[in-house]
């Protein structure tokens, strides 16, 4: 196993990096760093997904292990008179998050300037107008400049793409803070449980993939390309257990260990992956739990559909509030699906020989 502090080193990494989708780069090149020398080939497609082989003995299947390296942002799509700027997702946001966030904006050439999302202020609304969310129309984001031109000689212009500024932190024991732990909880199981089974003789085919968080994008390509025989998707998942939610209602919660997918709105996992996912949890001893509401979309929903099918399943990391500028996670909760993901590759294996 590998040790907290390095998982925490990695997860505060992933999760301080600049990845809007389209713009993957810098998680990338951390992804890149970790995996040299624990696999046997890393390269990179045309869409930019980061595709690794460990490679083992004939008689073991391929195992695709996937988990996304974009988070979600937004792109510049307007610059006034007055040097503020308007924009639109890129990817889903809750329109209640986004007034009075700081932001971080990369520059046509690669450098990064902070921003912050501005309204019209609370003592010059209208009454009816206060108790409305704020819609994205309504907002717009000011860098400091006074002027269109001055705008455009920082370097930003219509097309940069930008995304929340919130810095990784540590909460108490066990819960941290950051964003895009949607989907860095997965990658950094996905890279933990790579250095765990180096030295095995498992074929794994680990996709650090693009675009999820517009359309499954990335993922769907490399699929296609490594044509495995079984798949994972890694995530880090909406946890309810916060007041207002009811207990039925709670799609999983914090503490209760990762959390294995039935169905959402992309898939009907395979009855035998998420079988195969219990008896590991029960025979190792592993918390697990049931994401309980169908809601919400993976990559496994383009995987399993790739070529003449690929059984496929989830496994995520529960988070509060995520897809928006910050969210909390126990870090229990990502080891335990580290020891998860590591004995579903063992077992899976051992059990495919077997049929």
């Amino acid at each position: 196993m590998v040790s907290r502090e390095y998982v925490l080193e990695l997860l505060e990494k992933l999760s301080n990096a600049f990845s809007p989708p389209g713009f993957e780069d810098e998680v990338r090149n951390i992804v890149r760093e970790e995996l040299e020398g624990i696999v046997d080939e890393i390269r990179v497609d045309a869409l930019g997904n980061l595709i690794a082989y460990k490679r083992g003995s004939d008689k073991y299947p391929s195992i695709m292990l996937d988990a996304h390296m974009d988070e979600v942002g937004f792109l510049i799509t307007h610059i006034d008179k007055k040097g503020f700027l308007r924009f639109q997702p890129l990817g889903g946001f809750d329109d209640r998050v986004l007034y009075a966030q700081q932001v971080m904006i990369m520059t046509k050439d690669g450098k990064k300037i902070p921003g912050f999302i501005g309204a019209k202020p609370p003592h010059l609304l209208k009454p009816e107008e206060r108790t409305k969310i704020i819609s994205i129309d309504e907002l717009f984001i000011d860098i400091g400049a006074s002027s269109d031109k001055e705008v455009r000689e920082i370097g930003v212009d219509i097309g940069c793409v930008g995304t929340f500024a919130t810095r990784f932190r540590i909460l108490s024991k066990k819960r941290v803070l950051g964003k895009a732990f949607d989907d860095r909880a997965g990658l950094t199981a996905m890279i933990s449980a790579l250095k765990i089974l180096k030295d095995t003789d498992y074929n794994i085919i680990a996709v650090a993939s693009v675009q999820e968080e517009v359309g499954l994008r990335g993922a769907r390509t490399a699929a296609w390309q490594v044509s495995p025989d079984i798949a994972l998707a890694l995530e880090g998942t909406a946890a309810a257990d916060i007041p207002g939610i009811p207990e039925h209602k709670e799609s999983t919660a914090l503490g209760k260990g990762p959390a294995i997918t039935i169905a959402d709105r992309s898939i009907i996992a395979h009855p035998k992956i998420v079988r195969l996912l219990i008896s590991v949890a029960e025979e190792r001893g592993i918390p697990y739990q049931f994401k309980r509401v169908i809601a919400g979309g993976t990559d496994a929903g383009v995987i399993h559909l790739t070529k003449a099918g690929v059984p496929s399943g989830v496994v995520s990391v529960p988070c509060r509030y995520i897809h928006s500028s910050a969210a909390v996670m126990d870090i229990n909760d990502l080891e335990n699906a580290i020891k998860l993901v590591v004995g579903f590759v063992e077992k899976a294996s051992k059990e495919l020989i077997k049929k």
